[in-house]
């Protein structure tokens, strides 16, 4: 019998700034991953998490992956600190 190949996962501290903290009801979680996640993919498990206003302001949000910033199909690395910053007013 063969087996399907399974992702072996790890684990993402996710940092939420503002009013992505509000919208998640926490400041910080850790996140369990599939190996090979992407920042898209990230971002679509914590909107099914915490629901549709997280995911509304995860639309306009900045990810950045241990300090930097990158597309949505950037990888995040087992045990990566991702940092969910809201736009800010002001100048």
């Amino acid at each position: 019998m063969v087996e399907d190949a399974v992702r072996p996962g790890g684990t993402v501290v996710v940092r939420y700034f503002a009013g992505a903290a509000a919208a998640a009801g926490t400041d910080e979680e850790r996140v369990p991953t599939e190996d090979g996640a992407t920042v898209g993919e990230l971002t679509r498990l914590l909107s099914e998490r915490h629901g549709p206003r997280l995911a509304q302001i995860l639309q306009a949000c900045s990810l950045l992956v241990n300090g930097a910033a990158g597309g949505t199909d950037r990888p995040v690395p087992d045990g990566a600190q991702v940092d969910v910053l809201p736009p800010f007013a002001g100048g």
